[in-house]
C-alpha cells in the first residue's frame, strides 16, 4: 500500500501562493516605462555558483525549514561569514575550485552498468562512456579541492560548519577514494570546458601502459587530430587565406571558420556544407569530413577502452557512494549559505539586513521592514512595520488605490520566507512565530479554462484556504467579495473574517470596504491599519507610510475617475451619492465604540501582557512594564 505524507518539517505555500507572492517568477517580466527587468525572489537570491546549490535554493524558497534549531543554525554560520571576512571570501574562493556540476556526477556512481562487450561497441555506447570518464574526472577535480576547504574551515565556529569540517573534512573515505582514483587516472587529467581539451582529456584519462589496445586508439586519434591540423596549414597557403580558424564542437567535430572578408568572390568549390554566422563562413571539405570520421571513431575506441580499465575503480567508489552523496549535499548547502544569502547581504548596505528572531508561540513583529525585491528598483522604499500576536491576531488594511497596500502584504510574506530559510530579512528588526502555512488571496482574475468568473475563482480560493488552514498558519487576503453585488460581497468579507478571528490564525486582510473597518470596534483582537494619503488640489499624494486607525478619505475613487478622464457630470452625482451613505456608517460606528469600547481596553490590557510573558526581559525590567501597564489602565491610556 502507498500512502502519501506530506513534509512535516517544512512550511507548505500552495502553488496560487507561489505565483501571488513572485516567489519564483515574477508576474511581468519588465517594469512599466523602464528597461528594467523585474526579478522573483529566487531570481533576486540567485547568485550560486554550483546547479545542486541553485536547485537547493529554490527547493527553499517552495519549502521553507520549520524547525527553529536548524533556522538557527543556519543563521549562527551567517552570522559568522558577516563578522569574518576572511572566512567569508575563503569560503568563497574554495567553492569555485569544486565543479558546479559535482552533485549532479553522482548518479553514475549509483548504479551497476552492464559490462562492455563486443555487441555493445558503438557510438551510442561510446558516449555513455564517455560521461562516464567525465564524471570520473569531475570526482578527481571535487576530491583534489577537499584539503583546501578542511584549511578554511578549520577556524571556523559555528556549528554548521563545525560539523561540515568534522563529516567530510574529517571523513578519511575521501583519501581512500582520492587514492584509488590515482591508481588509475593520471594526474596531470583536469576538467575542462572547451570541447576538444575536454575531449583530449578523457581519452588520456588512465595512465599509460595499463590497457595495449588503449594506447593504440591513443595514437590513432593523436594522428588524426595532427592531420586534422596539417590540413588545416594547408589550407592557409594554399587558398591564402591567413585567417582560417579550425573550431571545433561535439556535434560537427572540426570544420573551418573564414572571415567574410578575406574571401575574395567565391569560396574554392572544394569547400562544402558552406553557412555564414555571424561575420564569418563556416564550413568544411571532403577530406576535414573524412578525418573528423577517424577522428570520432578513435576516440569512441578510446573511452570504450578506458570504461574497461575502470570497471574495478567504479566498483570501489559505489560501495562509498553515501560519502559522496553527502559531500555532494555540503558543497550544495555551502554554495547556497555562502554565494547566496551572505554574498547577496555584503552587497547591501550596513545594517540594512537583520537577523531574525523565532519563537513557538509568540508574536510575529517586524519592525521597519522593506520589499526585499522592490528595495533594489526603488532606492526611496518606505518602510512599514508589522505586529500580530494571540490578542490580535488580525489587521485590516485599508487606504485608495495604489497606497501600497498589495505591496505590503507580499512584503510581510517575503520577509517570513527568508526568515526561515535560514537568511536575515530587509528590517531592523523581526521577531516571528513559525509559520507551517501561507495562504494567499490576492488579485482578481477570471478562469476560463475552468469556466470560473471573477467572484467564482475568488470563491474557490477562499474555501480552499478556509479547508486547509490551521491556528499556525499565515492568510493573507487582498480585496474579498468585490467581483460580486456590494450587500452580498461585504457579508462574505465580514463572515470570512469571524471565521478566522475563531481560528485565531495570524491574517492580514486588505479592503476598500471601510465597513470592515466595524469589526474593530466589535472584536478587540481586530486591529485597522491604514496607508496615509494627502489630498492636495483634488490631487492624491501617496505617502506609502503605514498608520493606526481607520481613516477615511473622501472620495479618493472619484478623485482616480477624474484623473482618468470620466465627465464632470457623472463624477458630481456620483459624490452626492456616496456623502449621503458615508454619513448613516459613521453614526453605526461610533453606537458600536461605545458598546465594546470597555471591553476593547481589557482585551489591549491582555495583549500587552501575553507580548510581556514571551519577552526575554529580567525580572526588575518586567516589574517597571507591569507597574507602567498598570498605571496606564488607571490612566485610561492604554
Amino acid at each position: 500500500m502507498v500512502t502519501f505524507n506530506g513534509s512535516f518539517d517544512h512550511m507548505n505555500i500552495d502553488a496560487t501562493s507561489v505565483q501571488n507572492l513572485e516567489i519564483i517568477d515574477p508576474f511581468h517580466s519588465s517594469l512599466l516605462g523602464t528597461t528594467n527587468k523585474k526579478r522573483s525572489l529566487f531570481h533576486t537570491l540567485k547568485t550560486t555558483k554550483t546547479i545542486g546549490g541553485t536547485r537547493l535554493l529554490r527547493a527553499n524558497l517552495l519549502q521553507p525549514l520549520k524547525d527553529i534549531e536548524t533556522i538557527n543554525a543556519r543563521l549562527d554560520c551567517l552570522d559568522e561569514l558577516m563578522s569574518n571576512e576572511q572566512l567569508f571570501f575563503g569560503l568563497s574562493q574554495v567553492l569555485r575550485k569544486f565543479p558546479k556540476e559535482t552533485d549532479r556526477i553522482l548518479c553514475h556512481f549509483c548504479f551497476k552498468l552492464k559490462k562492455v562487450t563486443s555487441g555493445s561497441l558503438g557510438f551510442d555506447h561510446a558516449r555513455k562512456s564517455q560521461l562516464l570518464i567525465s564524471s570520473i574526472i569531475l570526482l578527481k577535480t571535487a576530491l583534489d579541492a577537499l584539503p583546501l576547504l578542511s584549511t578554511v574551515l578549520k577556524e571556523a565556529n559555528s556549528s554548521l560548519l563545525v560539523n561540515i569540517h568534522k563529516s567530510v573534512c574529517e571523513n578519511q573515505n575521501y583519501a581512500a577514494i582520492r587514492k584509488r582514483i590515482g591508481e588509475v587516472i593520471d594526474e596531470d587529467v583536469l576538467h575542462a570546458r572547451v570541447p576538444f581539451v575536454a575531449r583530449t582529456q578523457q581519452c588520456f584519462a588512465v595512465k599509460t601502459g595499463i590497457d595495449g589496445l588503449l594506447d593504440i586508439a591513443r595514437r590513432s586519434f593523436c594522428d588524426t587530430s595532427e592531420a586534422i591540423h596539417n590540413l588545416a596549414t594547408q589550407y592557409r597557403e594554399e587558398f591564402k587565406l591567413p585567417n582560417l580558424k579550425l573550431p571545433f564542437n561535439n556535434r560537427q567535430g572540426f570544420y573551418f571558420s573564414i572571415p567574410q572578408k578575406d574571401i575574395q568572390g567565391k569560396l574554392p568549390s572544394k569547400f562544402i556544407q558552406v553557412v555564414k554566422h555571424g561575420n564569418n563562413i563556416h564550413c568544411s571539405t571532403l577530406e576535414l569530413a573524412s578525418l573528423n570520421v577517424r577522428n570520432k571513431s578513435a576516440a569512441a575506441e578510446c573511452f570504450i577502452r578506458t570504461e574497461i580499465c575502470l570497471e574495478a575503480l567504479l566498483d570501489a567508489i559505489r560501495e562509498n557512494a553515501s560519502v559522496l552523496t553527502l559531500l555532494a549535499e555540503v558543497l550544495c548547502l555551502l554554495d547556497m549559505i555562502v554565494n547566496s544569502f551572505a554574498h547577496g547581504i555584503s552587497t547591501k548596505p550596513v545594517d540594512q539586513y537583520s537577523r531574525p528572531q523565532f519563537t513557538e508561540n509568540g508574536p510575529l513583529a517586524v519592525d521597519a521592514g522593506r520589499h526585499p525585491i522592490l528595495e533594489s528598483i526603488h532606492n526611496d522604499f518606505v518602510s512599514n512595520s508589522i505586529f500580530l500576536s494571540e490578542a490580535s491576531n488580525m489587521v485590516i488594511v485599508t487606504g485608495p488605490n495604489m497606497s501600497g497596500k498589495s505591496t505590503y502584504l507580499q512584503q510581510v510574506c517575503l520577509i517570513i520566507i527568508l526568515a526561515q530559510i535560514g537568511c536575515y530579512v530587509p528590517a531592523r528588526f523581526s521577531t516571528i512565530k513559525v509559520v507551517d502555512r501561507i495562504f494567499t488571496r490576492m488579485g482578481s482574475m477570471d478562469n476560463l479554462e475552468s469556466n470560473s468568473s471573477t467572484f467564482m475563482t475568488e470563491m474557490k480560493e477562499t474555501s480552499f484556504i478556509m479547508q486547509n488552514l490551521s491556528p499556525r498558519s499565515l492568510i493573507i487576503m487582498d480585496e474579498l467579495g468585490r467581483a460580486t453585488s456590494s450587500s452580498d460581497g461585504l457579508a462574505i468579507a465580514w463572515s470570512c473574517c469571524e471565521f478566522l478571528l475563531s481560528v485565531k490564525a495570524y491574517t492580514i486582510f486588505a479592503t476598500h470596504m471601510e465597513n470592515l473597518s466595524e469589526l474593530a470596534t466589535i472584536y478587540p483582537n481586530v486591529k485597522v491599519l491604514h496607508f496615509h494619503v494627502d489630498i492636495n488640489s483634488n490631487r492624491l499624494d501617496f505617502k506609502f507610510q503605514l498608520k493606526d486607525g481607520p481613516r477615511h478619505v473622501p472620495h479618493y475613487g472619484l478623485l482616480l475617475a477624474e484623473v482618468a478622464g470620466l465627465p464632470r457630470s457623472v463624477i458630481d452625482t456620483a459624490r452626492g451619492i456616496t456623502t449621503r451613505t458615508t454619513q448613516k456608517e459613521l453614526k453605526r460606528m461610533e453606537v458600536n465604540y461605545e458598546q465594546y469600547n470597555a471591553l476593547q481596553v481589557v482585551y489591549r490590557v491582555a495583549q500587552r501582557l501575553l507580548c510581556l510573558k514571551y519577552s526575554s526581559l529580567d525580572e526588575d525590567s518586567i516589574r517597571q512594564a507591569l507597574q507602567n501597564i498598570k498605571e496606564s489602565y488607571i490612566q485610561g491610556r492604554v
